[in-house]
């Protein structure tokens, strides 16, 4: 554990100062050439699968009220929208007619990965008996991960007046730390969805052992864990309808509360979690006497290891092929958007088999 001047303490079971004072990488550090090695040795076939919703699902905002879908516009040209353009208006001479548009969208809507700024917790880092928000290995709320002082800096105010500055940046931690690793490598698949249908169960430690046991599946140091739900699939059904009962109550989660499981996060050494559901583990978390987590197993994976979190991703048809052919493992390519200072992304996950 190396020493840093952001924190005398460091939470307990965390990784902080293992990778060095200043790492803002956490367990992607785990994801070496040999790791990309090891991916492109479970590619035979060369058969692609996209991993990503459109990003325009799961439609609405049942699954968070604070998050709407994308909204897509055209650019400006002049006074007149720069769609189905014809160049000849400006120029006589020119035959071309063009489009140009942007996007106005909330970052962690639809298929996405979670930066580690997303979630820290209030801890006792410099030792004063005062505990203060803070992100994985002691980043600083306030200091390195910023936002506006008012409401009126904050979420859709100002459209479609595009803002100008941005109001709040990851300034450590930002998602574009995790871009620039890359994201390729060995992934493997548990199939969740094979041994429980859609019925909603908090999957704790025993039950994921007697899965993947069942299954044949390793998880080693430096693999990157997809956890296959079905619920990406149940919204891609819904066709941009989710109904509010059945989000709530079908499909896996983690059970987040369980520590035996928390603690075979970090043994393995995988380098990040991932899964079709809404947030990997169970919202709300199951009630525990006294302060604690909201969210246990993001405070664990963020806050404590340095793991990344993706969520939302569509990985039915990837779990069936992989379970038609006797397998689990194969090459994963998902670099979130090189967007500095955000706090999530949106991803365009792809595997090869």
């Amino acid at each position: 554990m190396s020493s840093s001047p952001r924190w005398k303490h460091r939470p307990p079971g965390s990784n902080w100062g293992d990778f060095g004072p200043d790492d803002q990488c956490g367990r992607m550090n785990l994801l070496t050439p040999d790791k990309v090695l090891q991916g492109m040795q479970e590619v035979r076939t060369g058969q692609t699968f996209n991993l990503s919703l459109p990003l325009d699902f799961p439609g609405g905002n049942v699954l968070n009220p604070r998050r709407q879908p994308p909204v897509l516009r055209p650019t400006l040209r002049g006074d007149k929208p720069n769609m189905n353009y014809q160049l000849w208006c400006d120029d006589p001479a020119c035959t071309d007619v063009v489009c140009d548009d942007l996007v106005i969208m909330h970052l962690q809507y639809s298929t996405q990965w979670d930066s580690l700024a997303h979630v820290g917790s209030m801890f006792d880092a410099n030792g004063d008996g005062v505990p203060e928000p803070v992100y994985y290995n002691g980043f600083r709320a306030g200091t390195d991960v910023v936002g506006p002082s008012s409401g009126a800096g904050a979420g859709i105010f100002g459209f479609p007046e595009i803002a100008r500055e941005s109001t709040s940046a990851a300034k450590a931690l930002g998602i574009e730390k995790m871009s620039e690793r890359c994201v390729q490598g060995r992934a493997v698949m548990i199939d969740l969805h094979a041994h429980l249908g859609r019925e909603r169960v908090r999957v704790g430690y025993d039950l994921l052992m007697d899965i993947m046991r069942k299954d044949s599946v390793v998880v080693e140091p430096g693999d990157m864990v997809c956890l296959h739900t079905g619920f990406a699939q149940m919204l891609l059904e819904m066709n941009k309808q989710p109904d509010p009962h059945a989000v709530e109550n079908s499909c896996a989660v983690l059970e987040g509360r369980d520590e035996r499981l928390l603690q075979w996060i970090t043994d393995s050494g995988l380098v990040a979690l991932i899964a079709d559901n809404y947030a990997v583990e169970g919202l709300p978390a199951s009630p525990r006497p006294g302060s604690c987590a909201a969210l246990p197993l993001h405070e664990h994976c963020l806050f404590k290891l340095g793991v990344h979190l993706g969520e939302i991703w569509h990985l039915t048809p990837l779990a069936n092929w992989l379970r038609e052919h006797s397998r689990h493992r194969f090459l994963l390519t998902a670099p979130p958007l090189r967007l500095p200072g955000a706090i999530g992304s949106p991803a365009t996950p792809i595997a090869t088999v």
